[in-house]
């Protein structure tokens, strides 16, 4: 599409130029233009025919004056150059450079006097240019050695037909019929032996139709003569087959007929134009539409394209026959724009697919990341359908179709994502837990553990970790009960060791102890059995008031403060005097 677009705008161009050549020079019929690209340069080639006198200088100021009305050629260089027809070689080279000051003012016309003209600028290179043959030494037109648009090229060359002969009169004829029966009222009739009038009339609407052709500004002043012509070439159908001025009227009316025909072509190419310009006054809705109206002017340029410079028609058209190529090659532009656009809407729908097909079978962390990615891809490639794209609406509705999706599928991606982080801390934290059992830390333990079971619990059902962290709840709650029941005791042993320190210490060591989960043993210290027995050998001793301990009670004060010791650990009590007899038993009651 791009390629065969920017063809029919060089082709339009070169038409164009043409036509300024052959309206400026007497000898314009002897010129022909051609337009390529080569290595991404636009390049003109005139050619003209070796008996044409040629100046150089007027060439190329046609050609820039015609520049001039492309505003989208300025401030592009421009190569032109100058070949006699058959060689091969140009014999002159100019390149422009055109200015926006430049620009010539004034150029209206009709009811487009507002319209720019914009040619686009070429942007590839046209391959297949024959070489030329670089032998001989013309260094300043080294660019030309791939250039040669001509070659193969029709010779358009216009060549004048001869004029028709005019008919015979058939006076003798006419002589016959007169003599014959009947012959009165032939010769009454129009055109036979008296004036006429018909032919004159439409001699005379042929020459001002002429006047009034050139003077037209519009295609309603071309109706009314094309009614005219109509008109007087219906006059010449009353000139009988006999009448001597028949064949000539018949000539005439052929005459008027074309230029009525011609007339007929280029209002109707001007009203398929005013169509096509009434049509773009709202943004197209749809690429159809668009070649639509690309359709409509080309349907205005053809028939406005056959008329020549010759014809008296040619001042209506040229200038009209310009704003419909600029106006084509716009249309061209939109549609390579259009194509873009809409490929990249179903380039989108193909990857919303896609998309739709991962979240059938998504289940990792991984694979929802990978839908999310997706949507996203979509929706980015939807956000810069531009307004005045005929793909504009629907991009917005698949926006508000795909956009929720995108939505969940982030939600569905974060949901895994804080769902493999939470399994992942439980089982770290079940670790650590392990770990402080193995050191006999069971007060960490059993935080551990309970921070192991609580992380597990919070696993959403939605997950795909939901299954496998349930298999972690049954063990991680026995764990904690465990470890729950190992502090309780652990905690119990320790009060239990320091209640017997406090106890079994005084001014001396009373007595040695150990804890087990069978039973509390407590050893009386040879000192205190020392002073024990003395107390017992010696009762009705004198007590000394200054000696702190009173051996008679303490022992009785020892084995209560045991007693309670026990009690409190729910241990069963076993003392020993420091020879290893029992003299003190407490047994817990089960």
């Amino acid at each position: 599409m791009k390629v065969a677009a920017q063809q029919e705008d060089l082709q339009l161009l070169a038409r164009t130029l043409q036509e300024q050549l052959l309206a400026a020079l007497p000898s314009g019929e002897g010129f022909q233009v051609k337009c390529a690209v080569n290595n991404g340069e636009l390049m003109i080639l005139t050619q003209h025919s070796p008996y044409v006198t040629v100046d150089t200088e007027t060439i190329f100021q046609l050609l820039e004056e015609a520049f001039q009305l492309l505003p989208s050629y300025w401030e592009q260089p421009v190569q032109c150059f100058l070949r006699v027809a058959g060689e091969k070689r140009p014999y002159a080279q100019r390149s422009l450079t055109l200015h926006q000051t430049a620009a010539r003012e004034g150029d209206t016309f009709g009811s487009f006097d507002d319209v720019p003209i914009s040619f686009p600028s070429p942007d590839q290179p046209i391959s297949g240019n024959p070489s030329i043959d670089d032998s001989d030494s013309q260094p300043e037109l080294a660019a030309e050695a791939a250039f040669d648009p001509l070659a193969g090229g029709s010779d358009l060359l216009t060549s004048k037909s001869s004029r028709p002969i005019k008919p015979i009169l058939m006076g003798l004829a006419l002589v016959g019929i007169a003599l014959s029966g009947g012959g009165a009222y032939l010769l009454t009739r129009p055109c036979v032996m008296s004036e006429c009038p018909e032919m004159q009339t439409a001699e005379q609407v042929r020459t001002d139709s002429r006047q009034q052709i050139r003077r037209a500004k519009s295609e309603k002043e071309l109706i009314l003569v094309q009614q005219q012509l109509e008109i007087a070439s219906s006059s010449l159908t009353k000139i009988p087959s006999w009448s001597p001025r028949y064949r000539e009227g018949e000539a005439l009316k052929a005459s008027l007929s074309e230029q009525s025909v011609k007339i007929n072509n280029v209002v109707k190419a001007v009203q398929a134009a005013s169509l096509a310009v009434q049509k773009m006054q709202t943004p197209a809705k749809s690429l159809q539409e668009l070649q639509a109206r690309q359709n409509l002017w080309r349907q205005a340029i053809a028939p406005l394209e056959a008329i020549n410079s010759q014809s008296d028609l040619y001042s209506f058209v040229q200038p009209r026959l310009l704003n419909y190529r600029a106006r084509l090659i716009n249309i061209n532009k939109q549609l390579l724009t259009e194509e873009k656009w809409l490929k990249k809407l179903n380039a989108a729908q193909a990857v919303a697919s896609v998309a739709t097909q991962q979240e059938i079978t998504a289940k990792s962390l991984n694979e929802w990341q990978k839908v999310q990615s997706t949507w996203q891809v979509v929706i980015n490639a939807l956000n810069v359908v531009p307004r005045s794209s005929s793909g504009y609406q629907q991009a917005q509705e698949l926006l508000t179709e795909y956009k929720p999706k995108l939505a969940a599928a982030r939600d569905r991606a974060t949901q895994e994502q804080l769902a493999a982080k939470t399994y992942q801390q439980a089982v770290g934290t079940a670790n650590q837990a392990k770990a402080a059992e193995q050191n006999n830390q069971w007060t960490v333990a059993v935080v551990r553990w309970g921070q192991a079971l609580e992380a597990a619990k919070q696993v959403s059902r939605n997950s795909s970790y939901y299954t496998q962290t349930q298999s972690l709840i049954e063990p991680y709650s026995v764990a904690l009960k465990q470890a729950q029941e190992k502090l309780q005791i652990t905690s119990s042993v320790q009060r239990t060791q320091a209640d017997l320190k406090k106890t079994c210490t005084n001014q001396i060591q009373i007595c040695t102890f150990t804890v087990e989960s069978r039973g509390i043993t407590v050893q009386l210290t040879p000192e205190y059995d020392q002073v024990r027995e003395t107390s017992l050998l010696e009762p009705d001793a004198p007590k000394n008031p200054n000696d702190p301990i009173s051996i008679n009670n303490h022992w009785q004060n020892l084995q209560e403060a045991l007693a309670i010791i026990s009690d409190n650990a729910n241990l069963p009590l076993l003392v020993f005097n420091s020879q290893g007899k029992a003299v003190y038993t407490r047994t817990m009651e089960r």
